[in-house]
């Protein structure tokens, strides 16, 4: 447990270093200095912003009385002290930090061997005395374990803490690592000796869906379990059990909540553009699985630093499940490390043989981006994968992540865009070309050729989390390019036609209300047009829409389908439409009580109906984002292949086999 304050110091230097929030402190008590990723950033950033707000919040509230107090829980070797002092915010509030006593020992050690912190606090050159490792006016640094209630009431008390003067507490990734039954009493014991008092914690939430199974075992096996998630499981448990340990008032949110309604606009796209940065679905659901509450009594005027701003519609309940969809791994699949990957495209180039291509996996043992095509073909009712078209000759492959794949024929498909990193430019057209006489244990030999086009198409195309569509005008074929994100721009809104099978980029009147900018969507092709549905938008926020694009007079029209109930907004989906009924699989929403499953929505009425997927029969998280899934109409069946990502710090999970769906339930004939 002492291991997470260091190693939360070092990710949160990291993020200052990068500009992601103002603090010279940080560097002088982190000790070691590490770069880490930007989504590690991104996550450090939320977290200092919620308990910042809060507590500068109180100072605010608290400003015109005479005396308040601070009284940071497993403070670790955070710099909060120094950055309130430095802002001249503590006129008349002292701190109080509590840590184990080795790390209070090193932390008060470091104070005074630094001149840049032992000048802010005024050292009083006191030795530090028993638990009280050091003590300044205003900061004072106590060695002592929290689960020992009556040994830190005493200490507490002969550092001078005041019962009698409205008191903070601060709690950010502590109380979860200590049994229940002593967070629970700490909680109650702030409650009843502190009559004017507000409570601050940050902590983990939802520890039974995918990314919360990854998140617990973690940290399992870094032997500091999250104790708290298994009698407080969800937001509103965490309310129920403040309000039951005897605090008035009690807010809670979860982080993509706080991020939309508590950070000003103009800070959200600030911060967003500060590194290259492409994992979205990861970021997301991390910050639906951390929550800040913020807890008060006594307090006048009361204390409500989580309001949000009245523009914000508060998230809806949980999402109503019409039913269940049955997963079953396929026999024969699993362990084939080809299938392991995120951000690939798979596509039917013939009844019962799938290719899948590119994408970030496992290969040889190693993560990275995949070089390896995978072909699984359908035999005697049962998919095998045959052959594994090893090391494409050469570079024009590109080992690309987020690109399309479109079957023309046969014995041909077209590869549009995708990229390496997020910082790289995208990538161009490939054309992949399969021997006429391949049979159905698949193409043995796939040829990659470079595509030559017209130079404005080829600019058009360099994008990432598009869609490419195969729709028809006046009889003719045309593949319809929409959408995405590029090294540039964060999200794209315009669109190509490309007419097949020569890719001559035709320009196609098109009217109506044109979508707005989005990537990670989806885009099926229906009755000659294409269906769109959700995405992320501008904001980085899910979208909830649905465009149809149909032929209209001389062109094209874009024509808005209404949901009913309203699609709740998702991303990094896939979809598949079945006898006018548009099928969304997986994706990321913000609906924290549950993940998205299949989702059915009639494109005659307008009906959408959920359903959860029932994965009682698999022994691992199914991760339902950044998969590629086939419909296969005749056994109303999906088959998901890969999916999953780097899961903020606590690993990358990869869907380790592909999943069968079975829809035949829900998709009953008419």
């Amino acid at each position: 447990v002492q291991g997470t304050g260091g190693s939360s110091a070092v990710s949160k230097c990291s993020a200052a270093a990068r500009g992601y929030f103002q603090d010279r402190f940080l560097r002088l008590l982190a000790g070691r200095r590490r770069r880490r990723a930007p989504l590690i950033h991104r996550g450090y950033y939320i977290r200092a912003r919620a308990v910042d707000h809060c507590v500068q919040d109180f100072l605010l509230k608290t400003q015109s009385l005479p005396r308040t107090q601070i009284l940071s829980l497993g403070a670790g070797f955070d710099s909060l002290y120094f950055r309130l002092k430095d802002m001249g915010l503590l006129h008349h509030t002292v701190v109080y930090e509590v840590d184990f006593p080795n790390v209070a020992c090193q932390k008060a050690t470091l104070i005074k061997g630094m001149k840049e912190l032992s000048a802010l606090v005024g050292d009083t050159g006191e030795e530090g005395l028993g638990a009280i490792t050091f003590s300044g006016e205003d900061y004072k640094l106590l060695g002592v374990d929290l689960s020992e209630l009556s040994e830190l009431e005493r200490i507490l008390e002969e550092a001078g803490l005041n019962n009698e003067i409205p008191t903070l507490f601060i709690a950010e990734v502590v109380l979860t690592y200590m049994e229940n039954s002593r967070s629970d009493a700490l909680i109650q014991w702030a409650a009843e000796h502190f009559p004017q008092a507000c409570f601050l914690l940050y902590e983990q939430v939802h520890p039974e869906d995918p990314f919360g199974q990854v998140m617990q075992q973690h940290f399992r096996q870094l032997n500091t379990a999250l104790h708290s998630l298994a009698q407080y499981p969800d937001c509103e448990a965490q309310q129920r059990r403040f309000l039951g340990k005897g605090w008035t008032e009690c807010s809670v949110m979860d982080m993509n909540e706080f991020f939309t309604c508590c950070i000003p606009e103009d800070e959200q796209q600030r911060m967003q553009t500060l590194e290259p940065f492409d994992e979205y679905e990861e970021w997301h659901l991390k910050c639906s699985h951390y929550f800040v509450l913020a807890a008060s009594k006594g307090m006048e005027p009361s204390w409500t630093p989580l309001l949000p701003s009245m523009t914000v519609p508060r998230r809806a309940g949980p999402v109503g499940m019409a039913g269940s969809v049955p997963a079953a791994v396929c026999a024969r699949l699993s362990g084939i490390p080809g299938l392991r990957r995120y951000g690939h495209h798979s596509v039917l180039v013939k009844p019962n043989v799938i290719l899948t291509t590119g994408g970030f996996g496992e290969e040889d043992g190693q993560h990275c981006r995949m070089r390896n095509f995978q072909v699984l073909s359908k035999q005697a009712g049962y998919w095998e994968a045959v052959c594994v078209t090893q090391n494409i000759p050469d570079k024009r492959w590109g080992e690309r992540l987020y690109h399309t794949v479109s079957c023309l024929s046969d014995t041909l498909a077209l590869v549009v865009g995708g990229r390496t990193s997020p910082s790289s430019t995208g990538l161009g057209m490939l054309w992949l070309k399969f021997p006429k006489t391949c049979d159905a244990s698949g193409p043995d030999d796939v040829a990659v050729e470079l595509v030559s086009v017209e130079p404005t198409a080829e600019a058009a195309l360099l994008r990432w989390r598009h869609s490419t569509t195969e729709i028809t005008f006046i009889g003719e074929q045309y593949l319809f390019v929409y959408g995405g994100r590029s090294a540039l721009e964060p999200v794209l809104g315009d669109w190509y036609f490309l007419h097949t099978p020569e890719l001559s980029y035709t320009v196609i009147a098109v009217e109506g209300p044109v979508p707005e900018s989005r990537h990670s969507h989806s885009a099926c092709s229906w009755k000659g047009g294409v269906v769109i549905a959700g995405g992320l938008g501008a904001a980085e926020q899910p979208l909830g829409s649905v465009f149809l694009l149909r032929e209209f007079g001389h062109g094209f029209q874009w024509q808005t389908i209404e949901t009913h109930p309203p699609l709740v907004p998702r991303y990094s989906h896939t979809a598949h439409v079945h006898e006018g009924k548009l099928l969304l699989v997986g994706g990321v929403w913000f609906h924290a009580s549950s993940v998205p499953g299949v989702t059915v929505i009639d494109l005659m009425t307008g009906l959408c109906l959920d359903y959860v997927i029932n994965v009682e029969h698999l022994e691992w998280p199914l991760m339902l984002h950044n998969h590629s899934s086939i419909f296969l109409p005749n056994e109303k069946e999906l088959l998901v292949i890969g999916g999953g990502g780097n899961c903020f710090s606590f690993g990358t999970h990869l869907n380790p086999e592909p999943v069968s769906l079975s829809l035949s339930s829900i998709l009953i004939s008419h």
